[in-house]
């Protein structure tokens, strides 16, 4: 009885934490705690002894000193500042008048205006929640479904997550000892696989059912002459697209590395805002602190995960896992689908930095040992976490959207609307996984 308690104490580490997390419990100190408690553990039952704990101190101090997730602060002020710069609001009112002329075309704005803050901020609470502000209430004033107005602001708020400079992708790339740059090209072509599949979908509804997602009336759009619309376009381009060229392209060329382009983003951020004459004092402190808030989040996780991590491994969790994934049936085939299909009922209960730090590392190794490609993997998990802020009980971006929509909204309107882009995004994985090539060939054709 004691051998087999021993050989499932590991197995009783993971269960102990999801149960606390999926009750409410902050998570790095969760992570930090059960750790700790679990290395206690196995000191009292002589599996382990006190100076094991000798390398927590250095895990802690490798991510503290880790220069390559420098670029998280750094992408996270160039986010939130852009987000207050007003850039999202111009791109909203432009891609609006530019696909208004068709069925759909509000709801096709909505997407590509998605995909370029995804591009340029990458933060999906701010994209959903200032998509659901400005085009929500216009949407539903123009004649279209509650369904397919919330699921296309939903969904393409999510584009943050696979479309780089994505804070997943780093912390991706950090744990799967993956190049940054690598990371970053490598999800280029899956999240604009995503980005065509949604306009796909938008458009086949549109078209089958005209009603639930009419084009703006001619006279209304005669009111602004083309050549205003030219200028109003360039205006609302120009800015985010130099953004993203001077950010990703120093990236892809190797002019500069991921941590020094993050930097050039954030100063770049800054000017946009003052260009649109948004910028204060106020406004900087106010991007500062939540910056520095969401980085805390980050990093006091990584903590909690170095001790979470450090112990379980001690207990020989590695080996369990290892034994567990070998013994699956149909070798690397058998191992993904199983991983992929872990990973996507966990976005139900679990947010997707929590999954991150607790199961991509256990994982880690054993993928290398099967000669799984990790830069593939690393792509196909960031497509699959990207549903788990649309499923719910705890999709966030379904909590986003709720706290800013009309009163007419319910939260089952959002519900039924995320549902077919839930299908898309497996789609869109699905595409990867068969293909891979949609995920390397990028990488490999630039030399990276």
């Amino acid at each position: 009885m004691e051998d087999l308690l021993i050989y499932l104490l590991p197995l009783l580490m993971f269960v102990v934490l999801l149960a606390l997390l999926m009750l409410g419990y902050p998570v790095a100190f969760t992570l930090g705690a059960v750790g700790l408690y679990f290395g206690l553990i196995g000191v009292w039952m002589d599996l382990l002894s006190w100076t094991d704990f000798n390398f927590l101190p250095l895990r802690i101090w490798g991510v503290a000193t880790n220069f390559t997730l420098l670029a998280v602060p750094l992408f996270v002020f160039m986010g939130v500042m852009l987000e207050r710069s007003g850039l999202a609001e111009d791109l909203l009112e432009t891609m609006g008048l530019v696909f208004g002329r068709v069925r759909g075309g509000l709801a096709m704005s909505v997407v590509v205006v998605g995909m370029l803050l995804a591009a340029s901020t990458g933060i999906v609470g701010a994209t959903v929640v200032t998509m659901g502000i400005l085009s929500l209430p216009t949407m539903l004033r123009r004649g279209y479904s509650p369904e397919l107005a919330t699921g296309t602001i939903a969904a393409s708020g999510t584009l943050g997550q696979i479309i780089p400079p994505s804070i997943i992708l780093v912390l991706l790339g950090d744990i799967m000892d993956v190049p940054i740059g690598s990371i970053f090209v490598a999800a280029v072509i899956p999240g604009l696989v995503l980005v065509g599949l949604y306009l796909g979908w938008i458009g086949g509804s549109a078209w089958m059912r005209p009603a639930i997602a009419p084009a703006i009336p001619a006279d209304e759009r005669a009111a602004i002459s083309p050549a205003e619309l030219r200028r109003r376009v360039l205006q609302a381009l120009v800015p985010p697209t130099v953004l993203i060229v001077l950010v990703l392209g120093s990236i892809f060329a190797g002019v500069a590395s991921p941590t020094e382009a993050a930097a050039m983003g954030a100063f770049g951020a800054g000017v946009l805002t003052i260009l649109n004459g948004r910028f204060s004092v106020r406004i900087l402190k106010e991007v500062m602190v939540s910056s520095l808030r969401i980085t805390c989040m980050v990093f006091v996780i990584l903590v909690g995960a170095a001790a979470f991590g450090l112990v379980f491994r001690l207990l020989g969790g590695d080996d369990i896992v290892s034994n567990v994934m070998h013994a699956i049936p149909y070798g690397k085939g058998g191992v993904l689908a199983i991983v992929m299909v872990l990973f996507f009922f966990l976005g139900f209960v679990l947010d997707f930095i929590e999954i991150t730090f607790i199961i991509v590392p256990i994982l880690k190794p054993i993928v290398r040992t099967m000669g799984i490609d990790p830069l593939w993997f690393s792509v196909l998990i960031a497509i699959n976490l990207q549903t788990s802020f649309l499923t719910p009980p705890f999709g966030f971006s379904l909590f986003y959207l709720k706290g800013v929509a009309p009163s007419s909204i319910t939260t089952m309107h959002i519900y039924r609307g995320v549902a077919p882009f839930v299908v898309i995004q497996l789609v869109g994985l699905l595409v990867a996984i068969l293909f891979p090539e949609v995920v390397t060939w990028l990488p490999k054709s630039i030399g990276w």
